[in-house]
This record gives structure tokens, sequence and C-alpha cells, in this order.
């Protein structure tokens, strides 16, 4: 499907985007809050139907990255962030705006006669800092907000009970694969789009500290996104956060806010396999144990 726009080309999905650069200088806080200047929340627009977005450290030092991908029908905004407040962190504001934007430029602005534009919020996980924004969309029109419970992710998706079968989301044209992603977190997704490339993997995997609170299902997700992964074109591999540093092994301590010579978020898709070769050698030890760009945590907090 495309978007038929007056005055210009539809807009194709099906001809996928080549891997463009991600090399983002991504605000990553200030050595003292009261000098920080940065936005609370940075927008990076990937390309004309895909926005990245980073939270502010200086709002919450979880720093989580957001995605917002539109397609012909709806659009589907990945995660909420860690803050709930639209004083501190005005995620409702930055997201209408960007869909009243791209609504504008491709003829599905408001008005009579016009079909509405669906907005629907899914969660990579359902921790804290991934939901904490989803009361500001609770009463937006045109809105699905789905609970980051297992029960609802599975409902909505139409995750069936062969985790390793990927489910459709069609956005209109651009069908994103949604894969069940257990182990960081029960009710854990990973979205693939064909579009970009990308593999959104939330926590499951992202360059820093990996908690593991099911090793088995874990593994069996590692496993799980590298068979997936070998038939399909992954440009980047996408967590939520940056919490390495560029010195191999070592990661920024927790609550840190101002991290000056962190990673770059985008990982290569050979990355999993670094991690399923770390899985087998900790071979479910409880502890915490550093690697060259992430760090395994299992049982600790």
């Amino acid at each position: 499907m495309t978007a038929e726009v007056p005055g210009r080309p539809p807009v194709d999905f099906t001809a996928p985007v080549e891997g463009r650069s991600l090399d983002v200088r991504w605000i990553h806080g200030s050595a003292s809050a009261k000098h920080d200047t940065d936005p609370e929340i940075q927008v990076h627009h990937y390309d004309a139907h895909t926005v990245i977005l980073r939270q502010n450290m200086a709002v919450d030092y979880e720093a989580p990255f957001l995605f917002l991908l539109f397609g012909s029908d709806r659009a589907v905004l990945l995660d909420t962030g860690a803050t709930a407040e639209p004083a501190y962190f005005p995620l409702r504001r930055v997201v209408d705006e960007l869909v009243a934007a791209w609504c504008a430029r491709h003829g599905r602005a408001a008005g009579p006669g016009r079909e509405p534009y669906e907005l629907v919020v899914l969660h990579t996980h359902g921790h804290g800092d991934h939901v904490a924004g989803d009361p500001q969309f609770a009463d937006r029109p045109d809105t699905v907000l789905v609970d980051a419970g297992l029960e609802s992710v599975t409902r909505y998706l139409g995750l069936g009970p062969d985790p390793d079968r990927p489910v459709p989301l069609d956005l209109g044209g651009r069908v994103l694969e949604c894969l069940a992603s257990p182990g960081h977190h029960p009710a854990a997704v990973t979205y693939y789009d064909p579009y970009t490339g990308f593999l959104l993997t939330g926590d499951t995997v992202y360059p820093g500290r990996l908690y593991i609170q099911d090793w088995d299902a874990y593994t069996a997700t590692v496993d799980r996104l590298i068979d997936f992964a070998r038939t399909r074109p992954v440009s980047h591999l996408l967590g939520c956060h940056v919490e390495m540093t560029d010195e191999p092994g070592v990661d920024y301590p927790i609550r840190t806010v101002h991290q000056p010579s962190e990673l770059p978020l985008q990982l290569p898709v050979e990355r999993l396999l670094d991690v399923r070769k770390a899985l087998t050698e900790v071979a479910g030890r409880h502890g915490r144990f550093p690697f060259a760009d992430f760090v395994l945590c299992h049982g600790t907090s």
C-alpha cells in the first residue's frame, strides 16, 4: 500500500532504504545538571518516515531511546520513556508535532472528509523507564495505547504459541515483523523494520548492561534473533540505551548523568553472535561479567 498524495509521488515502503549512517552526536548529559542546555528530547530524523528520540539524562539518567515509525495508515511509537510528567518530559507534544508534520507532508492533515491517522503506542518491554510516559497518550484521539503486560501485548500483536514465528504489524505498506523476546522481561518484543533494516532489540541487546531475568528464556531469544537475522538484511541493531564507555569492558556507573565518551547506539548484527558466545562462557552463573561492549548481568540488579 502507498500513501496517495496530491502533487507528490506516493510513498513506496516496498523499496527499502539503503542503510544510512547513524553517526549521530546524541545528547549525553552534562557535568552539572544546572548547566544543561540540551532539549528534554533529542529528535533525529533517520529518514522522512523514521524518527529516533532520546530522553535527556538531566531528566532521567536512564536516557532511553524511543522510535517513531510512520506508515501510510498509522504510526507506531515504541516506548514512552522514563518520566511521566509532561512538564519535564513533553513526549506527547513532541510526538504530536512530528505526526502533524508528517501528515501535512503526505496529505493526511486533519479536516472534513479525511480519514484519521492512527498512532499505536507499543513497547519493547514493560520496565518503568520504557512505559512511564504512557499516561500522556491515554486521552489522545485516534490512538491505541497497548499496555506493556504480557497478556495485552500478546493479544494485540497476535503472538502465537510458536515463539519462533514472527507476526506482522502493518502500518500501511510498512509491515514490521514482531518476535517474542523474553529473558530480560517476560513481555519483551523485538521489532524488525524491513524498510530501514532496523532490528529493534529494546533492552535485550544494546551497548550496556544486559540484565538477564530468565537465563533459559534469554538464551533462547538470542538464538531466535540469530536465526531470524540470517534471513533478513539488517542495517543496524538498535537497543534502547547506551551504558558503555569507549574503553572496552568498561561501563558507566549506574545513575551516571554525563557520558561524554559513550559508545555509539548502533551495533552490527554480528553482535548477537558475540552475546551468544558470552552466554556459553558464563554458562548460567550468577554475577556481573564484562565483555568488550556489553556486560552480562545475571541475578544482579
